[in-house]
């Protein structure tokens, strides 16, 4: 087998449970391969350090797949991580709709697949992954079938552009058979229209499943604002738990029709309504216009992707919440959250608490969650670990 040598002093991160190897971190490649092959991998005195993929058109030279010597990477250890994958959710979550596999955290390195219903969405990231993905679906569709579970169809998502750094092309459509991409899903009793085809990533955010749950106890009877509100998720959340009034904005014209149509579904229309809006123009009209909310969510999208433009997304965060908490009543709460990777859990809560002395108001934590668990944080592998949500009652200054 082709073996890839670190350099002296290199492969921290792997050295300490991560998962990846950049090109900057290697010596030499031994023998002859194709970006996308098994490789081992060795430190620089030629200890084994494990079994993976090696791509030098990326700068994740290599993804780790196994840290055991002279295992066989073929179907038979291909099942068995589908296996622990599935056993895995079965014991922690609602599995009517779930993500099945999560990358690095399940040891398919490059991989998502959700599940919602009886439709499979996957999304292949790396190039090694993607030769295996046939195999690991297959698997998939074994394993779920020994509980009863048929899959009626797989759409492929391979949409990113992170793709070209891999040295492929963006990709998306039916993988086997055509079906309805139009998918009725069931979520902490709600009911959503998810659209695998055209919505974003796979078609629906799966990770915020127990932070919606988690709301439904300040909303009974309450004025609610969700903010970024995409098909209308935690409005929708907010409204089957009972509040009085529901308004959820968000920029795209076709997330809130979907929105619609979502609030429909679930007979909520009178009592949800949406906009399409952008909210940091529409936060501080909101305000001058007098409204204040008894729960004010803010559910934006990942205001960087990068170190490079962590600066900016402070700033845009910052704001966000600044006019966020001066629209909650006093007493009330506000629900944040941030889905970057590069926003850690230290700026986001400095940002939060900059905002919350700009807006001169004192926060409560009532809780502090990350993803749903079918979103593991695998420890050492920080990339796992993405999204952090506050709530917080507000309170004015005493």
């Amino acid at each position: 087998m082709v073996r890839v040598f670190l350099k002296k002093g290199a492969g921290r991160s792997i050295k300490a449970g991560g998962a990846w190897v950049y090109d900057n971190e290697i010596e030499s490649i031994e023998g002859a391969f194709e970006n996308g092959d098994l490789a081992e991998l060795h430190d620089f005195d030629g200890y084994f350090m494990g079994i993976g993929f090696v791509n030098t058109a990326s700068t994740i030279a290599f993804r780790i797949l196994s840290r055991k010597k002279d295992v066989a990477i073929d179907e038979a250890f291909l099942e068995q991580r589908v296996r622990d994958a599935w056993e895995y959710r079965k014991q922690v979550i609602d599995t009517s709709s779930c993500r099945i596999i999560f990358g690095e955290a399940d040891f398919l390195p490059g991989l998502v697949v959700d599940k919602f219903s009886d439709v499979l969405v996957v999304e292949s990231l790396a190039l090694g992954i993607d030769r295996l993905k046939p195999v690991i679906l297959e698997a998939l569709k074994k394993v779920l079938a020994e509980d009863g579970i048929l899959i009626r169809g797989i759409y492929e998502r391979s949409d990113a552009k992170v793709r070209l750094k891999e040295g492929m092309q963006p990709c998306k459509g039916f993988i086997g058979d055509a079906f309805d991409t139009k998918v009725e899903i069931l979520e902490n009793g709600v009911r959503y229209m998810v659209d695998v085809q055209d919505g974003q990533k796979t078609g629906f955010f799966l990770d915020q499943k127990n932070n919606r749950a988690s709301i439904h106890k300040l909303c009974k009877g309450k004025r609610v604002l969700d903010c970024f509100t995409h098909t209308g998720s935690f409005a929708l959340n907010a409204g089957i738990a009972g509040a009085s009034e529901v308004l959820g904005v968000d920029a795209s014209e076709l997330a809130v029709a979907q929105a619609r149509e979502n609030a429909a579904l679930n007979g909520l229309q009178d009592v949800v309504r949406f906009r399409a809006a952008d909210v940091f123009e529409l936060l501080p009209e909101l305000e001058e216009a007098g409204e204040r909310y008894d729960v004010v969510v803010l559910d934006p999208p990942a205001f960087t992707k990068s170190r490079n433009s962590v600066k900016q997304a402070v700033k845009g965060y910052r704001e966000i919440n600044l006019r966020g908490l001066k629209l909650v009543r006093n007493g009330g709460f506000l629900c944040t959250c941030s889905c970057s990777h590069f926003m850690d859990p230290e700026l986001f809560a400095k940002t939060i608490r900059e905002a919350a002395t700009g807006a001169h108001r004192r926060l409560k934590q009532v809780e502090f969650r990350t993803q749903a668990p079918d979103h593991p944080i695998l420890w050492a592998a920080d990339s796992s670990y993405y999204l952090k949500f506050y709530i917080f009652q507000v309170v004015e200054e005493k």
